[in-house]
This record gives C-alpha cells, structure tokens and sequence, in this order.
C-alpha cells in the first residue's frame, strides 16, 4: 500500500504540479513578469533528416535546448539521465566510460563490441557505433534530440528502440567564448572552455574542451582479515576516480552562399579506475557447489583459501579492500566528421563523411576483496568508417516534402582478454573480433493533400555483412595450454542479413496548436556471432570445430511499433503538453544470459517474444516569463508472449531487464531577481526509477540450478540535484557567472547495476552504486 502511494504521489506531482518534460528551452519574448509576457520559444529539430518545429514531427521526441544543458552542465549522454520519458541511461556494471541505455523496455546488457545497442547514439549525425567509449565529454551542446520508438527508416539497423542526437554548436565567424573553473568535494577540479574565433575570410574556427580530475569515491585500504591469508596487498589508494581531458575543434568553409563545408574533430582520453565492484552476495544456501561458505561440504577445499564471506556487504561502502595489482580503466576515442552541404534551389545535397577510432582498456577485480578470485582484462581495438548522402527538398507548392539518400558502413572490432580465476589456478585466453560491412538506401515522403493533414511514408533498405574471430585457450602460458577454440576471419561462413523497414504516419492538426497523429514503424538490431562463447558441442560436418554459436549466428530482433500521441501548445503559448501511447511487438528478442563457468562469457538467446505497451506524458509551462516548470511521466508494460528454454515455454517465469514500470521526471527553473548587477536562478531537479531486473533470469527457480532475477534487481530510486546560479554579472566587458551546485542531495544510495556470476561460481554478485552526493562551485566568464 506504502508503495502504491508513493507511485500516486509521484505521478499527481509530475501530471498535475510540475508540468512537463524539457521538450523546449523556455523564454521570455520581451522579459517581463506579466504573465501574459510570457513565451515559450519554439525548437528546431533535424530528427528527420530536414529542419522541422518540434511539435510538427509526428514522432514521440524530446528535444533539450542550449539553454536548459549549459544550466544544468550538461555535457555527455551519461548526464542526461531521465531526461525523457521511458528513457534510463546508466553506465554499465564496472566501467564509467560505457553505457547502457534502455529505451521503452529495449536494452543490450552486454557492452562488449560484438553486440549491437538497441538505441543509436549520433553526434552531428555520425553513428557512435558500440557501447564501450560512448560516454565522452562535449564541452559546447547546442541540442539533444530523444527520438523515442523504432527509427529504423531514416537511421537504419541498431535504432530498435529509438535514437539520441548530439547537436553541437557550429562555428558563427564572430569573436565569444567562455571559460570556466570548477571545484568540488572528493577534490574534483575541472577547467572548461570554448572560444569562437572571427572569420578568416570565409573560414570560421571554433575551439572546446576540458579537463577534468577527481578523487576515488571508494578509499582502498589494507586487508582487515587475518585469517585470509591470500589476501594482497593494496596497490592503489582508491578507485573510481576521474581523469580525462577532452576537445573538440570545429571548421566552416562557406566559399559561396549555397556551400557550406563543415570539418569537426573531437579527441578524448580517460585514464582512472573503474567503478568498485562490491561484493553484494554469494549463494547464502550452503549449497554443495558454493565453494565459498564455511557451512558447505566444499569448503575446506576451496574456501578456507578464499573465504569471500568475509566481505560482502549490501549496504553501499565507502571504503573496500582490494586484489588491486590490475586496476584501470583507460579510454582513448578520435573522430573526424567531414560534411558538404550544397543548396540547390528546390533541393539541399549534403554529405557526411567519418571515421573513429578507439582504444580501450580495463583491468578489473571481479570479486570486490583483496582476494585472488577472479581478475579481467580487456584491450579493445576498434574504427569505423561511414558515408552518408543525403537529399531533401519540396514540391508543388512545399505540399511535398522528400528525403531520399544512401548510407554506408564498415567497422572492424578486436578484444584480447586475458582472465585469471583463483590465484591462477585457472585462467584463459579469451579473444574474439568482428568485421561488419553494412549499406543502405531510404526514402521517406511527407505529403499535405489539404491545410492541416500530413501523410508521411518511409521505407529502408539495409544489407549487412558480417564475420568473425576467436580463440579461447585454458592455461595460455602453461605447458598444459589447451586451444578450445580457435577460429579465424572466413573459418564460418559469413552472416548476412537483408531487411526492409518501413513507416507510415498521419498527423492531423485540429487547431493551429493542437495535433495529433498516428504511426507505424519497424525497426530492427542486427543479428551476428556470439564471439564470447565457451560452449562446444560435438564436432559435425555443419560445425567442425564444435563452436555451436559460431556456426549458428543469432538473428536479428525485429519490433512492430505502433503509436498514437496528442501535441499542443497552450495558454497563448505558455503551456506545451505531449502525449505518446505505444504498442510494440518484438520478435526473436536477443537476450543476453551471463555464464559464470570456465571463461566468463554469455549465450545470446533468439528465443523470445513480447508486448511492451507504455504511455509517456511530457510538460513544459512558463507561467511567468521568471518560472520554468517542467516534467514526464511514464508507464511502461512488459510481458514475454513466448519465451524457449531447451524448448519449453517459460514465458511465464523470466524477467524482463531494465524496464521499470514507472518513472517520473520533474524541474524547476526560477528567476529569483534581475538587475543591472545580473540574475539569479535557482535550478531543481528530480527523477523517480522505479525497480527494475537487470537480467533476463527466471523469477523463481532453485538457487542451485540457475541464476534468480530477483538476486539482481534494482530497487527503486529518487535522485535530486540542485543549482544556484549568479549569471550576467558585468565585469567590464565581459559576463561573469557563479554557480553553487549538489547532485543527489539526499544521498541515494540503492543500487543501480550488478553482475551475477551464477551457481557454477558459487552465485557470486557484485553490485554498482551511483555516485554518492557531490557539490561544488563553478565560476565563469563568458563573452
């Protein structure tokens, strides 16, 4: 009952006394306090291909202005956080540079750079391809676009779910700037800047970026156990600290009126330690395979050496002792971006030419003691290379509107991961790489037959190629070095996949402020190898190296997205209220099942399907031109409609991960006082997640015969920051700015992430927290 209030409560103050989600960046037209001064400015969004006002794209999609980022600093996706409805974004389990996001229910658990996201991630229109090095630092956004459900038709494969769009702020040829500096506890320090240089003729030149360190949130200290004779000394002081630096460097050509040349170049480096993996539990049953409990039959064996129990705790730590000789996290990413854009006349041709680079590394204690248990490694090589054209334009009168282009991609991605378990007496050498080569062609159509009525229609299609590498050797620098697996490029055949994936919506405005729309789409995450594989079947003409899932790649998951939604703005503009409901069916769902025996690997299962359904509610209200109120809410209904495990139906009893059934979102941005001498703003801002499982696991089962969803599920969480800010103080000739700032003030402390290693590794967990309260100052100047 207590929680049923408390979901009540959350959405009466997200529907009905903080209206709205950040859809627009809120201002005044003249400045005053009357509130029939009052305004909300309009977006303009590029979510399909062409400049479009927010509210006329027949799409559920959240659009977050410069405004509204440069006052809450934000400036990675990592920061964005529930920043739209049915949208949660985490770092994954042990590192602070990968991601992990969940959108309407679709989620990749699994980060490694074999696996494909079900949210495509773009920077000026540039597809971040893979999870690992996805959360790096912009220092100057422009906008943030959150295009919710299936975008299979304009941005093609891995957009299952939806897309986020990084816009950043171009070069304008005139001299601005600024500069900031920023201290905070845990010692956190960060210097940030941004300086636009004046033409060169009919070159512009825009530098940004930033530096930034910060202490480890959890102190390492020395073993406190005698009676844990192994135990190793602490190498480190503490982890999960920060240090990176990053920039970007922007040039626009304009050698005529209809030619614009944009080159963008982004460098970042993180060089710190992971996030702690804290030994959250391990199989409290005294089963006989739990070789860490004293109670079980085992345990003189095993765990008199490795005496675990010892130091788990499910309560957050601050402070942990750590088998830490391989500890870090190290990620370097180069992007170049080259994009042409030719005006026609009726028609505009645009390019977008890029390629990335990454390099990254982790070494990681995978039991949360000083224990030698279990320690990973991973060094990760990876590019790609994409070429997008594209061509929009208007016929008869702007009553027809096209997009029509070509798109083309190719990526290569290599992991060599060494892995020890119980101080070396077991250890492997795990590698695995895929090629994918992918191309496509689309076209999407919006028609008018009359004032008020908009037809739109897309089709896409996608062709993909891919192959893949692996090696997988017990005791590699042993002479009783085992090879289990060893498969090169070409050894399988090639996967390959074709799909078309279509769109069809209706927009119908009954007002000039109010529409509504309806629409179908299908999008779809590509299918490929499970390269991390340890099972083995016996060999077979069909398979000769007994690698059963190398011979068999998984499928595609497809979805079959339809979606109503309601958009309008009120109040003579200062009230904007949007409203999505969807229903999605999935097909041969790819779901990630972690395995905890030999080599740490997993099984990508195609062995589900599913309706998820939700209703998303999003404000935006200005009632004064001094008061911002905005906020979401969202419901999301999830249920397997099949899923197989060794061919029996036990859709009845699995999880679904990362798919809370309500979140809320609210924010408040209030004008205290202006005068000559500046403003101050006062910022709020929370977001409610409701709990969730993180893995696909069955809901009730024997704890000794597989993993129970229940052991890694997230409890709920409300996280409120808070931000006072002194801007627009004169300081002759420039513009000087102090903000005072705390991120979560109430100290949330439940967690949000876990590892569960399962019965074969005597159920051991590990859990990841959020960052625990944080505040600071920042000052800065601007001109």
């Amino acid at each position: 009952m207590a929680k049923r209030k408390q979901l009540v409560y959350l959405a009466g103050a997200a529907l009905g006394v903080v209206w709205g989600a950040p859809l627009i960046a809120a201002t005044p037209d003249d400045g005053g306090d009357n509130p029939a001064e009052a305004r909300l400015s309009e977006i303009i969004v590029t979510a399909q291909k062409r400049e479009q006002r927010l509210q006329d794209v027949p799409i559920a999609i959240s659009a977050i202005g410069s405004d509204y980022l440069k006052a809450r600093d934000i400036s990675s996706i990592e920061a964005l956080g529930a920043i739209a409805p049915n949208v949660k974004i985490e770092r994954s389990p042990t590192n602070k540079t990968v991601s992990q996001i969940a959108m309407r229910g679709s989620v990749t658990v699994n980060p490694s750079v074999l696996f494909e996201p079900a949210v495509g991630l773009y920077v000026d229109g540039v597809y971040i391809a893979k999870a690992q090095g996805s959360i790096f630092d912009i220092a100057d956004l422009e906008r943030v676009e959150v295009l919710r459900g299936p975008q299979g038709t304009l941005y093609g494969r891995n957009t299952l779910a939806g897309a986020i769009n990084l816009v950043t702020k171009k070069p304008s040829g005139e001299l601005g700037g600024s500069f900031e500096a920023t201290y905070g506890n845990y010692d956190f320090r960060r210097l940030k800047g941004t300086i636009d240089l004046p033409a060169f003729g009919i070159v512009s030149v825009k530098l940004s970026g930033q530096v930034q360190k910060r202490d480890g949130f959890i102190d390492v200290i020395e073993n406190p156990y005698p009676q844990a004779f192994l135990a190793r000394p602490r190498s480190v002081r503490d982890t999960s600290d920060l240090n990176s630096h990053s920039m970007l460097a922007q040039v626009r050509i304009r050698p005529s009126d209809t030619l614009t040349i944009d080159y963008a170049f982004d460098y970042s480096r993180y060089k710190q330690r992971p996030d702690f993996a804290q030994l959250y539990g391990f199989n409290r049953n005294g089963l006989p395979q739990d070789i860490f409990d004293p109670n079980s039959p085992g345990y003189p064996f095993a765990g008199a050496f490795f005496p675990l129990n010892l130091y788990d705790r499910t309560k957050r730590q601050s402070k942990a002792s750590l088998d830490a000789d391989l500890l870090y996290e190290k990620l370097r990413t180069r992007g170049h971006a080259l994009t042409v854009e030719l005006d026609l006349g009726g028609a505009t041709l645009k390019s977008i030419t890029a390629f990335r680079k990454m390099r990254f590394e982790d070494g990681l204690d995978l039991d949360g003691s000083p224990l030698p248990v279990g320690a990973t490694q991973r060094d990760t090589h990876y590019r790609s290379f994409s070429q997008e054209l594209q061509l929009t334009g208007s016929l008869f009168a702007d009553r027809l509107k096209y997009v029509v282009g070509g798109y083309y991609f190719r990526d290569k991605g290599e992991t060599l991961g060494p892995q020890s378990f119980f101080a070396g007496a077991t250890s492997f050498q795990a590698d695995y790489g895929q090629h994918t080569r992918a191309k496509a062609l689309y076209a999407q159509l919006d028609f008018e037959p009359s004032d008020g009525l908009l037809l739109s229609g897309g089709l896409r299609y996608n062709h993909e190629r891919k192959d893949v590498s692996r090696l997988l050797v017990a005791s590699p620098n042993t002479p009783g070095a085992l090879t289990l697996i060893d498969i090169d490029y070409g050894d399988v055949p090639d996967a390959v996949y074709k799909s078309l994936s279509p769109s069809f919506a209706i927009r119908y405005d009954l007002t000039p402020t109010v529409n509504v729309y309806a629409r179908y789409a299908r999008g779809f995450k590509s299918g490929g190898f499970n390269g991390e594989t340890n099972e083995l079947v016996a060999p077979s003409p069909a398979c000769p190296s007994g690698a059963i899932e190398l011979c068999q790649p998984y499928r595609p998951e497809k979805v079959d997205s339809y979606e109503v939604g309601f958009k309008t703005t009120l109040l003579d503009r200062r009230l904007q209220l949007n409203l999505a409901a969807f229903w999605d069916e999935h097909k041969d769902i790819q779901l990630s099942v972690f395995r905890g025996s030999g080599a740490l690997s997993l099984a990508v299962l195609n062995a589900a399907s599913s309706r998820i359904r939700g209703v998303e509610v999003e404000f935006v209200a200005q009632p004064v031109s001094a008061l911002t109120i905005s906020g979401s809410f969202a419901w999301l209904d999830s249920k397997y409609k099949r899923f197989l495990d060794a061919g029996v139906d036990v859709s009845r009893n699995r999880a679904f991960p990362h798919a809370p059934r309500y979140s809320a979102s609210a924010s408040v941005d209030w004008r205290v006082v202006e005068g000559d001498w500046g403003k101050i703003n006062l910022i709020g801002d929370l977001s409610y997640v409701d709990r969730y499982f993180t893995y696909p696991y069955a809901l009730s089962a024997p704890p000794s015969t597989t993993q129970v969803a229940g052991n890694t599920r997230a409890p709920s969480r409300t996280v409120v920051n808070l931000r006072g800010v002194v801007s627009d103080i004169p300081l002759g000739g420039v513009k000087g700015e102090l903000s005072l700032w705390v991120r979560n003030l109430f100290k949330q402390d439940n967690p949000a992430n876990f590892i569960d290693f399962g019965p074969s590794f005597g159920g051991m967990t590990l859990a990841f927290f959020p960052d625990p309260r944080t505040f600071g100052a920042t000052l800065g100047v601007r001109f």
